[in-house]
């Protein structure tokens, strides 16, 4: 290959969305795509699933990962039934968390697709998954798993270098080299400390950077992470006999609320209420975050993650459907975070009609889900074909979040030995992504750009 081969970027997702993160990088006819994420949220960007993949996928080389979430790794069972050969790379703690993600998203493909065929409310006749379990396990064979902060050469041409992001367990930023060319990928971006994981490490320097932006237009408000509001829900509704729902991501962020209620508990903010965990998925994870624990992977001198005597695991469908009848106060987790699917949809349905109970946002709500429409004061919720009145509490935390905030990720920028020449703002709506290059730019001296989905950009 011509040594004066140019280097490409093009922004195959999360370019004017928060959502579908991909990002190819081309020399020649050598391809490296930088995370492999589904659209989620709203219908118009949900639909970009089922597009052909702009890259053939058997003409990419390599593909890498910065964490576990759906928006990040989701697509992955399409790409590798569609052709593509090579392996996947991302650290340990990403690998066993994704394998968890990929199973649970192939069976709720299945599980949906079966669903509004039987229910006759699909436009699609017979409605198909996007993938199945099977091509999830296929997906999951070609992960190889790297440390962090080593120099690995995936090809004569690629080489990669996994910084801790400090968002969930083995997240990473990407620090990817093309010929000489280096950009480095922020992925999500962890806060300065995470309530449980060690923090995220100091970036290195890089003339290219791509930096998400999903708080990219506010800062967080409480930094030490009380949860007063969620106590006082709490509170609130075991008085009133009621029951506290708590949409929460499988991944990280159960891990989160039960770390937090941990807490609460043992300090008397709140009666020792029973909690119930309503995620297979999340328990799988949360066994996985309990080895990170033995391992020395959590923040050195946290409490334990989760001290919960009252701590109850709903495993089967059974199990689960008895929870909307339950006779007793308690707390339910279960997942999606946003709502957009899984067990906790049946859950807003039994419970969102009756004023005793209380749902709980546990973080940042995309645009489209069911969680941003309760955030935003919705009255009625459409699911599974039929809409349900919303006359129980909803509450706001988003002291959960592990996202960075708007100062917290230009001073990631700022930890560069060496300024970058320009900062490309991806990963978030797009007043948060213009307000983040705005500060970027005012702050850090450097050119940023929000890119358009799909442009394609040359790499010094």
């Amino acid at each position: 290959m011509s040594e004066r081969a140019p280097v490409a970027l093009t922004f195959l997702g999360a370019a004017g969305t928060v959502t579908g993160s991909r990002f190819l990088l081309e020399r020649g006819d050598r391809r490296l795509l930088v995370d492999c994420g589904l659209y989620q949220g709203e219908r118009q960007w949900r639909r970009k699933n089922w597009d052909p993949f702009p890259a053939t996928p058997e003409t990419i080389d390599g593909v890498v990962l910065t964490h576990c979430h759906l928006d990040h790794c989701g697509y992955i069972p399409v790409l590798v039934r569609d052709g593509y050969r090579g392996s996947i790379w991302m650290t340990e703690g990403t690998a066993a968390l994704t394998a968890i993600v990929l199973r649970d998203s192939g069976n709720l493909q299945e599980r949906d697709a079966a669903l509004a065929h039987a229910s006759g409310w699909s436009h699609h006749d017979p409605p198909l998954p996007l993938y199945t379990v099977a091509d999830a396990e296929r997906a999951i064979g070609r992960f190889e798993a790297v440390p962090f902060d080593v120099d690995v050469d995936l090809s004569e041409e690629f080489g990669i270098r996994l910084v801790r992001a400090g968002h969930v367990l083995g997240s990473a930023s990407v620090l990817a080299r093309v010929g000489e060319s280096r950009v480095l990928f922020s992925g999500d971006l962890g806060r300065t400390q995470h309530p449980v994981l060690r923090s995220r490490g100091e970036p290195p320097s890089a003339r290219t950077v791509v930096i998400e932006s999903t708080y990219g237009d506010r800062e967080h408000v409480d930094p030490v992470r009380s949860h007063a509001a969620f106590a006082d829900a709490v509170r609130r509704t075991i008085r009133r006999g009621g029951v506290v729902l708590v949409p929460a991501f499988a991944v990280d962020r159960t891990e989160l609320v039960l770390h937090a209620l941990s807490t609460m508990i043992r300090e008397g903010q709140i009666p020792p209420v029973p909690v119930y965990v309503d995620s297979p998925m999340a328990l799988a994870a949360l066994d996985v975050y309990g080895r990170a624990e033995v391992a020395g992977e959590l923040r050195p001198g946290s409490s334990s993650l989760v001290d919960l005597p009252s701590l109850h695991a709903a495993r089967t469908p059974e199990e689960s459907k008895a929870l909307n009848s339950t006779a007793q106060p308690c707390v339910i987790v279960s997942a999606s975070g946003m709502a957009s699917g899984g067990r906790v949809v049946h859950h807003l349905r039994h419970l969102l009609p009756d004023r005793r109970n209380c749902v709980v946002l546990t973080g940042y709500q995309a645009a489209g889900t069911r969680g941003r429409m309760l955030h935003d004061g919705a009255r009625e919720l459409k699911m599974m074909g039929r809409y349900v009145p919303v006359r129980a509490e909803v509450v706001e935390d988003e002291e959960f979040s592990v996202h960075a905030d708007a100062g917290e990720l230009v001073g990631w920028v700022k930890q560069m030995r060496e300024p970058p020449d320009v900062v490309y703002v991806v990963h978030g709506e797009l007043h948060a992504s213009t307000a983040l290059a705005d500060r970027i730019r005012d702050e850090v001296g450097c050119v940023a750009v929000v890119p358009r989905l799909g442009e394609r950009v040359l790499v010094d």
